[in-house]
Parts: C-alpha cells; structure tokens; sequence
C-alpha cells in the first residue's frame, strides 16, 4: 500500500504532500472513493481543490483514480471548500471530494469528502482504507467535465442580504482560496471594504492563513483600527473557518460568534437546539440556555458536529476553531462566506458594532486554544491518562478528550485529530483562577507527555 494509514484521520484524510501523499497512492484513493460513492451514492462527484503548491499534482493524481473507478467527475477548479459542498446541492451530485490542507502548515495537503449530502467520518474513512489494503477497487471508464460554481454561489448568498444601514468592514483573507469569491459577494452588499490579502497564493508570504491564531490576525487588527471599521474578518486557507475581531481590533473568538448568532436565531425561533464543542465557554451554553435555547456540548471536529446537526435538528453549531454550521436559512455545514455574511447583517441591522453585540454577557477570563506538540502514536494515550489522574479527584466530561470542571470554571486536555498536538484550554472567572487550573492541568499533561516519551 502507498499510503500510510495514520493520514486516515477521524474527519478528513491528511499529510503532509511530499511525504504522505505519493501519486500512486493517491490515484488508490480515487479509485476508493469512487467506489465507495458508487456503492452508498451514485457515479456523479464534483472535485475542488485549494490553493496550496502540491494542489494540480494531487488533484491529476485523484482524477486519473477517480475517472478510472467509473466516476463522472465535474471538476471545480480552485474554490473554498464551502463552494465543493454548495456544488453538492447546485449540481444534484452525489457526492463531492476537496483537495485541502486546510489551515495546516503550507507543506500539507489532504482531502474531505461528501458523499450525497453527508460528510465521510470515522468509520467511512477507515473503510475508504481497508478498500485500498484489499484492492477491492472498482474499474470502469469514467469522464470529466467542468462546471461554474462561484456564480450561483454568489447569486444565491447574495440575494438572502439586503440591510439597509451600510457598514465598514475589514476582510483578510490570508491568500487562501477565499478572495476571489469573497470579493465577488462583497459587491452585492451594502459594505465598503478594506481588502487585505485576497489574492491565491500557496505560499502564503502574507501570514499563516489560520484565524484562530491571534498572530495571525495583527494585519487585520491594524486595518480595523486605522480604517475605522466595525468589524474585521478573517479566514483560514480553504474558507471554512472564520475569525473576526471587533472595531477596536479584539479577537471575538468562534464561540462569542455562536451566541452572537443564537441571539438572533432565538429572536425568530425560540426554544432552537444549539450545538458546541468542548473548547467552548460555558458562557456560551449558560446564555443559550438562559435565552430559552438547548445547548448541547459535543466532539469537536466539522465531520462529526454536521452529523450531530442532522440529529438534533439543530439551527446552529458551531466551534471555537471558526467551524460555524448555519441550518437556519443554510444548508448546514461550515461556510466561513455564508457566515461572514450573517455577522455583518447583525452589525448592520443592530446600528452598532461589534463589541456592543456582546453587551451584557458574563465576565469570564480565558485563553485561546493552546497546541502543545504530541506525536500522533501517543497523543491519544496521553489524554486518556490525564483523564484518567483528573478523574480521582475532579468532575470531568470525557466526550472529546477531558474537560476538567473546576469550582470557578474549566480546563480542557484533548488530542487534535488533525494534527500532531493536545489541544488545551481554560475558562475562570479571575486571572488568579484562571492561572491556578491551567497549571494544574499543564503540570499532569507534562508529567504524562514525558511518562509516554513525547
């Protein structure tokens, strides 16, 4: 086999390009996915690709396997990935494949897959793998063929906008995929926009396009406060994840976005179901319950929250990483346009900026997301095992690695499933606090990274 099975991750598959992803094995998992989509969906699958350097050498790769499996592929071009899942709905396809490193460092590549409308997780990844290790690869004579999706995507994001209040705005889009499309949208909004970064670029010689990194965001920060917007966004590489900053140039993480979307939701559709992850506040959950909503805490990961959405019905989920799944008035799943969109119509319509849609919400203090490098072969153990320590002497919520719950707030240890790192975070209600449970959790996540060699 040319493809090692530990780049057959919980969500998506991922690697880094020269290293991980060889032509042949590539060209093996065309042939998989199209055979897995013939079997569960139907022939019809339309393939997009980011912007990163390895890109046309996977994407030939992917479409020699694909094609050779039988499939008819429509083939995208260079798009954000919320365009490959909109092409799903546009076209009537049966499924889709992305060609994307996401916000991964720029030597990575990797693929998210769609099958009808459905994203492949868990276990229909590890299929996709045991399909490759036996050869039980379909064969046939495919195509492929060339469509326009950024038409009507813009068309149909466009037409559900029309504030009438005209605001100033700030985009950075990292070089990524987003500008191009993005810049379309923008000019069917009532907006003036400072553009920063909207040009494709694999190298990215700009920043790292990662919005949940807060030194990624110094260039948008400073053209917020220079310009005097009333807001900032940014996005990762492949446009389904959004950060934003407010008119004074502060981070407003994913999860203040969630409860400033639930509000509004909730102001149309009392008693809606609303899904986060562990990294988010407890803030978050308090206020959507208090507002009259269900707040439910899940796995985080964009696979996994799509499929908790479908189950729960919900209107809206979301995560702290800028994974925001809109089912209200969308299609729901994590389309950083789409939201970028529906945060400034509430600035808009709201007649102020964006910190003041944050008004009144309890004072908690807490860090961003914190990576700590962790090889993939141990990163699960060591969790397990702070897990395990915290579980003597703490309540703690084991659904997505460990989020020990302290008197005055939280702290949470788990395993990306993206990259080789522990994720941590923490929530207090004080500095004093907050400093006292990150040392407790960072002490035994230490202790346990040297138990295991990491």
């Amino acid at each position: 086999m040319s493809l090692k099975p530990n780049i057959f991750r919980e969500y998506d598959i991922r690697g880094i390009a020269d290293r991980d992803l060889n032509d042949e094995g590539v060209r093996e998992l065309g042939r998989a996915f199209g055979t897995y989509m013939q079997r569960h969906s139907g022939r019809r699958v339309c393939l997009g690709r980011d912007i990163r350097l390895s890109g046309p050498r996977l994407r030939a790769a992917l479409l020699e396997g694909l094609i050779a499996s039988g499939c008819e592929v429509i083939d995208l071009g260079v798009v954000p990935t919320p365009l490959v899942y909109y092409s799903v709905f546009h076209l009537k396809t049966d499924g889709a494949i992305q060609i994307t490193g996401s916000h991964n460092p720029s030597e990575y590549n990797g693929f998210k897959a769609v099958c009808g409308a459905n994203a492949l997780y868990g276990e229909s990844i590890q299929e996709l793998l045991r399909m490759i290790q036996s050869g039980d690869l379909m064969s046939g004579q495919g195509s492929v063929s060339e469509a326009d999706v950024v038409t009507p995507y813009v068309e149909e994001i466009s037409s559900q906008f029309s504030w009438k209040r005209r605001i100033k705005v700030v985009a950075d889009c990292g070089n990524g995929t987003a500008g191009p499309t993005l810049d379309r949208l923008l000019e069917r909004l009532n907006c003036d926009v400072v553009k920063l970064f909207f040009e494709p670029d694999g190298h990215f010689p700009n920043h790292h396009p990662d919005p949940t990194v807060e030194e990624n965001l110094h260039h948008l920060q400073a053209a917020v406060r220079e310009s005097g917007a009333e807001l900032g966004l940014g996005f990762d590489g492949d446009s389904d994840r959004i950060g934003a900053v407010d008119e004074n140039g502060r981070p407003v993480w994913g999860d203040y976005l969630m409860m400033i979307f639930a509000r509004e939701i909730l102001s149309r559709k009392p008693g809606s179901t609303f899904i986060g992850e562990v990294k988010c506040s407890q803030v978050m959950y308090d206020q959507i319950e208090k507002l009259g909503g269900k707040a439910i805490m899940y796995r985080t990961g964009h696979s996994l929250i799509k499929a908790k959405m479908k189950e729960e019905h919900a209107e809206l989920a979301g995560e702290m990483s800028g994974h925001i799944f809109f089912g209200d008035r969308y299609y729901g799943y994590d389309d950083a346009l789409y939201a970028a969109a529906r945060l400034m119509e509430i600035v808009a319509d709201s007649g102020r900026p964006l910190s003041a849609q944050l008004e009144g919400l309890p004072e908690t203090i807490s860090t961003p997301e914190l990576r700590v490098d962790c090889g993939d072969d141990v990163k699960f153990e060591v969790i397990r095992r702070v897990a395990d320590r915290f579980a003597k002497t703490h309540q703690v919520v084991t659904i997505d690695g460990v989020r020990v719950l302290f008197e005055h707030g939280w702290g949470l240890a788990r395993a990306s499933n993206t990259q080789p790192v522990l994720v941590l975070r923490f929530e207090a209600t004080s500095h004093e606090l907050l400093d006292s449970y990150r040392k407790q959790v960072e002490t035994v996540v230490a202790e346990e990274r040297a138990a295991m060699g990491a």
